[in-house]
Parts: C-alpha cells; structure tokens; sequence
C-alpha cells in the first residue's frame, strides 16, 4: 500500500499534471503526499568551495538559491489544498535532485518525478533524474511525461513481462495499484527468446500469482520485429492504458550508449506515465 508518496517539486512546465496525479493516488491511497524541492547545492560542492580560494559560498548567494525552491513548495502547497489532499507537508533539501530524492525514497513507498524535469540535465554526465532513480532508488518512481494531461486516476494497466527480477519487482510494487485498476494486460514480447523464464504458458504463472492477490489479467503474447519498448508502448496506446508497468534495467555507460535500452526507449518515447522498479 502507497501510504507515503515523495513528489519532485520544480520548476518545469508539466509539473501542474505530476501534481494532480499524485494528489490523486494520495486520496485514493489514503497516503501523506510529501513535496520536495532540492536546491542543488550538495554536501560536496560545499566542501569543495570551502576548500577552495572562496573560504565559504557568500550568504547572498545561498540564499538566493533557496529563494526558487522555497516558491515551489509554497505553490505546491497551495496546490495541494486546492486539490483536497489530507495530509502534506513541504520539505527542502540542501542536495542534487538525485541523492536528495534516494534518500528520501528510503522512508516512502512510491517516487513521483517527470521526464523533462531540469534538474536532469548534465546529470552524471549524460545519465537523467527518472533513470538515474528507477536504477538506484530504493523504491519504485513513477515517471509522468511530457504533456500529460489524463483527467481522473488509473483505470487500465499495462504490464511488460520478461519474468527478470526488475519486473518481478515492478509488478510486486504496482500490487495497490493494480488491485484498484478496472482492466490489467501482461505483454509478453517475444517469449520464446527467453523459454527458460517462462515455463509452459508464459504469462500463466504471473496471471495466477495476481489471481490470489485479488488481480485479473489477460496475458497478451506478442511476436514482433519491433523493439520491446515500442511493442510495449503500441499496445499500451491501442488499449487506453493509464500506466505501464515495467521493469528498469542498466548496462554500463559504453553499452547504453552503443546498444540504448528497453529502459531508456521506455523514458524517450511514453506519452503515458510509467511505474518503474529495478
């Protein structure tokens, strides 16, 4: 159960829509919708500047980099208010928008970020805030995108099943989620690529594992010369779905660049939000 959920506050055009869908699954979940801003100025930086030919970083300064964060939680808050959630609360952090968001991770049940968020450029070279996240958080992130403006909450479900640990992990924190949804499909891409992780039936066991949890699915098997993401995200938009669900994976720096990945195609391309755990 999502009883507490951490949205990423910022500064970026699409954040209204993350907004009203986390307030959204704080009412249905009953949850405590915490906000956070980050100021960018991490433990690190300060000891490099400390340790630097400027003594200490002049107080002007930082409190002029607090000055954007703390407008962005007092619009949250209104937000929040307006939107009828229960129970908030604000919080700034004197980090990067990734060791800020871990670390809050470990005391919260789901992340909410966007995919443009600015706080992601340059990041760890060319690494971004929502994979860096779903890679090495703690919890899952739900990632929404661009330009999403889905009025209501999450009625229909896609799954993207490879029977990895990543989705098995995935599919075990949608479980809320997934109870509460009007219609659940498992995609299978290309199954016999991998048989051994299937058994007999792929998809039947995790059908039955969702069964007992009081979940029904139809197990949709798909052979294609598509990408896996694009196969996903195809199915995903001819059957309306609210929320795709999938597992994160990494490779190191030189095989993401070189061979890009379901994980990476998955955060380019979603024009639906995305539930990710690794």
């Amino acid at each position: 159960m999502f009883k507490t959920i951490v949205l990423h506050v910022d500064a970026s055009p699409q954040f209204d829509a993350r907004m009203a869908l986390a307030a959204r699954m704080a009412q249905d979940f009953e949850a405590h919708l915490v906000g956070c801003a980050v100021t960018g100025l991490s433990l690190r930086d300060f000891v490099f500047l400390a340790c630097s030919n400027r003594s200490a970083v002049p107080s002007g300064e930082y409190e002029q980099m607090r000055e954007a964060p703390r407008i962005h939680l007092q619009q949250f808050t209104q937000q929040a208010e307006s939107l009828g959630v229960d129970s908030y609360e604000s919080r700034m952090v004197d980090e990067d928008a990734v060791q800020a968001l871990q670390l809050q991770a470990r005391y919260a049940d789901l992340l909410v970020v966007g995919r443009g968020d600015p706080d992601s450029r340059g990041l760890r070279g060319t690494a971004r805030l929502p994979e860096e996240l779903a890679l090495h958080s703690t919890r899952p992130v739900l990632v929404v995108p661009d330009g999403y403006r889905r009025e209501g909450g999450i009625g229909k479900v896609t799954i993207g099943w490879n029977a990895s640990m990543e989705a098995t992990r995935a599919v075990q924190t949608a479980l809320p989620l997934l109870r509460r949804a009007t219609k659940v499909q498992v995609a299978v891409i290309n199954p016999d690529e991998m048989p051994e992780r299937h058994g007999e039936q792929p998809g039947a066991d995790l059908a039955l594992y969702l069964a007992r949890h009081g979940v029904q699915i139809e197990v949709v098997q798909i052979e294609t010369a598509q990408t896996t993401a694009g196969a996903l995200l195809d199915l995903a938009r001819s059957s309306g779905s609210d929320l795709l669900v999938a597992g994160a994976r990494g490779h190191s720096r030189y095989r993401e660049w070189a061979l890009g990945g379901v994980t990476r195609d998955l955060l380019d391309q979603a024009a639906l939000p995305l539930l990710l755990a690794h």
